[in-house]
């Protein structure tokens, strides 16, 4: 599809903060999505050229988080699997349950993981670490359960990997960033392939809003991993301020 030059400077930007965002603590598509729409795309072009950005951005911040060591791939790997397991799964429950129901549920659980991150300040591990296999066991069913609420409802589900993966794994901060990368990316692939089949993708545009999102991207992974839990701490409580913020204004 054609769109005028002015869509560009909307879109591009937006999408570099995205990326800057999402590879910091997940939750790009709370910015993402909306600047496309606001742009002037059709809805399922807009998820559809999401997703080719996106993923481009989301492959150099996993590429970067590996790079520096601060990816567990032997947990990725099968965790990434149950992650699209639990997303077909979600899916499907989306015919039977009305999303009304998770919307409100979530409204009251978003301000009590906000507390719960504002009273762990540096998001520290706690001092028993588990041993391997207890951290394949917790990081698999973490995935399957939020590649689950991804496929029923999705909105902040990089966010929420990485606060499972650091406060019920027990995954060091930059490592949890970094592993989610790798979880989101598989899932980013999977819902593109389905989009470009049927072609809701604006491959021009996406690939030109893609250059921003791996600027955003890299610098975002890169202040992550120099910085460590503080930044992604911060990043963390802006995505759950935007997810809430969403969310009421959906329900008015």
């Amino acid at each position: 599809m054609e769109l005028e030059l002015t869509a560009y400077f909307i879109i591009c930007p937006l999408i570099f903060l995205a990326g800057f965002i999402d590879a910091i603590a997940g939750g790009g598509g709370l910015i993402s999505i909306p600047a496309y729409l606001f742009a002037g795309l059709p809805p399922h072009f807009a998820l559809g050229t999401n997703k080719l950005s996106s993923t481009i951005g989301t492959l150099i911040a996993a590429f970067r988080y590996y790079k520096n060591g601060f990816t567990d791939i032997a947990v990725c790997i099968p965790s990434a699997l149950f992650a699209l397991v639990g997303s077909f799964i979600g899916a499907q429950i989306t015919l039977l349950i009305n999303e009304n129901v998770l919307q409100k549920t979530l409204l009251v659980l978003l301000p009590i993981i906000a507390v719960y991150i504002l009273k762990n300040k540096n998001l520290t591990i706690i001092k028993n670490q588990f041993t391997r296999k207890k951290i394949f066991v917790y990081s698999s069913v973490i995935s399957f359960i939020v590649g689950a609420y991804d496929g029923f409802f999705g909105p902040g589900t990089g966010t929420f990997l990485v606060i499972a993966f650091i406060g019920i794994a027990h995954i060091n901060p930059r490592i949890a960033a970094g592993n989610a990368k790798i979880i989101n990316l598989s899932s980013n692939i999977a819902g593109l392939s389905v989009f470009l089949y049927n072609g809701y993708v604006s491959v021009t545009l996406g690939l030109c809003a893609g250059i921003f999102s791996i600027l955003g991207s890299y610098i975002g992974a890169g202040l992550a991993i120099k910085k460590g839990s503080n930044v992604i701490r911060y990043a963390i409580l802006f995505v759950l301020s935007l997810l809430f913020v969403k969310m009421v204004w959906d329900m008015m």
